[in-house]
């Protein structure tokens, strides 16, 4: 039997999923790793480019990454699972990792760390990764690091979730601190926006998530304390974790100055959205495929 399944949900995703496959794979045992890639709503090249590097694939005309994470839950045989978004990168090694870190008592999920690949970016966008990546939500949050990986009790539990757009913020909502875990030495590569305005996308679709999970199902379960994910403003920004660093790192001070004024657009023009209640438009960053 494979030491994992890992399931990847892909909408259109034919120029990058190879790179991620490549990587994933490179320094695997024949069959060590049990890789379904979900192809959804395509129509570019993505399940052929996935089986030309050896995964399985599973096609359906839906776009819809929630379904596709079901049908490949379906599909995969091994745990634990390994869920892996199709524009970022992880190795041979960091799945691993975080295979063997979900065999320590008491952890239903783990994450790896981020690797940013920021050098050709502009100056704006550098800037405000430069403060995100310090906040103690990013820090200690399973979300926005592209790859999570559960137990067979951890995946029980969020596959018991309803469906939500920002299923990892709901995915790393759904443990306690000592469920989860964030694995030192494995890493995510992730691809930034290359412009301002697609990271402007970015931060309206996130805006966007932590409102319908604060004001849907989920935010109300936490309320109640009863079994689901903290509450979503958990992973709110706030006055003190800017000020806090402030006080570690003036030097950022530029930064801060651009990650609100993000932060701020990105609330106001989410507001419609979340008036209209719209969570299934998906604002989607097409400069870090290219």
């Amino acid at each position: 039997m494979p030491s994992a399944s890992v399931v990847i949900p892909a909408h259109n995703e034919g120029r990058v999923i190879g790179r991620l496959l490549e990587s994933l794979l490179r320094q695997a045992e024949p069959g060590e790793f049990d890789v379904v890639v979900v192809a959804n709503g395509c129509d570019d090249d993505t399940a052929e480019v996935a089986r030309g590097h050896g995964a399985r694939v599973v096609e359906t005309p839906v776009p819809s990454k929630r379904e596709a994470l079901r049908l490949g839950d379906e599909a995969a045989t091994s745990f634990p699972r390994v869920y892996v978004d199709a524009d970022v990168q992880v190795s041979t090694a960091d799945v691993r990792a975080l295979r063997d870190a979900l065999a320590a008592t008491g952890t239903l999920a783990a994450a790896p760390e981020r690797a940013l690949v920021l050098r050709d970016r502009p100056w704006p966008v550098r800037a405000y990764y430069a403060v995100w990546t310090r906040l103690p939500a990013v820090r200690e949050g399973l979300f926005g690091r592209g790859v999570i990986a559960v137990s067979e009790a951890g995946n029980r539990r969020i596959m018991d979730l309803p469906p939500v757009m920002g299923d990892d913020l709901a995915a790393s909502l759904a443990f306690t601190p000592g469920e989860r875990r964030v694995v030192t030495g494995a890493r995510a590569v992730i691809h930034p926006p290359r412009t301002l305005g697609d990271l402007m996308r970015r931060r309206v679709r996130a805006v966007t998530v932590v409102a319908e999970i604060e004001q849907g199902e989920l935010g109300g379960r936490a309320e109640a304390g009863g079994q689901g994910p903290g509450p979503a403003r958990e992973a709110r920004t706030g006055a003190r974790d800017l000020l806090a660093i402030a006080r570690r790192a003036p030097w950022l001070a530029p930064h801060l100055a651009v990650f609100l004024a993000v932060t701020l657009v990105a609330r106001a023009r989410a507001r419609k959205a979340v008036r209209a209640k719209d969570y299934t438009t998906w604002l989607r960053d097409e400069s870090s495929r290219t």
